[in-house]
Order: C-alpha cells, then sequence, then structure tokens
C-alpha cells in the first residue's frame, strides 16, 4: 500500500485517495457498482497508474503497479 503523505486538494471534488473522499473514514462513498465504502476490505484490488507528458516530447510513465488488499493471518 502507499502512503505519500500528500493531499490532493483542499476540496472533495478534488480529492483523489480513497481517505480522503470518505473523509478519514467518516463519510460513505458509493462506488460506481452500487457498493457503498468508507475503507478498503479484504480481496480489493489497487491499481496505481502514472505518466507525464507535455507538448513535444515523449510521454513517460511507470506501468501500472497492483496491490491485493489480503486478510489478517490469525496466529
Amino acid at each position: 500500500m502507499l502512503g505519500s503523505g500528500t493531499l490532493s486538494g483542499p476540496t472533495l471534488d478534488q480529492a483523489g485517495a480513497l481517505i480522503e473522499l470518505t473523509e478519514g473514514g467518516k463519510q460513505a462513498i458509493t462506488l460506481k457498482n452500487g457498493e457503498i465504502r468508507t475503507y478498503l476490505e479484504d480481496g480489493d484490488a489497487v491499481v496505481l497508474r502514472g505518466w507525464c507528458s507535455r507538448e513535444g516530447a515523449a510521454r513517460i510513465g511507470f506501468g501500472e503497479c497492483l496491490g491485493l488488499v489480503l486478510p489478517a493471518l490469525a496466529l
């Protein structure tokens, strides 16, 4: 998982992270498939894609990085 320590923007319409969209887990959001969530759950996949581009220059990026949330192990 990734913890960048940065905020996307000062308002919710500029939020880019689930923790920002749910205001720290206080406000549930509805996903496109109708599920209601405040946090990631076991089995969720998080996909990061990043690139930058500028007119007249080649687009560069790091491809795709996928993380899967696994259940905690009981000891």
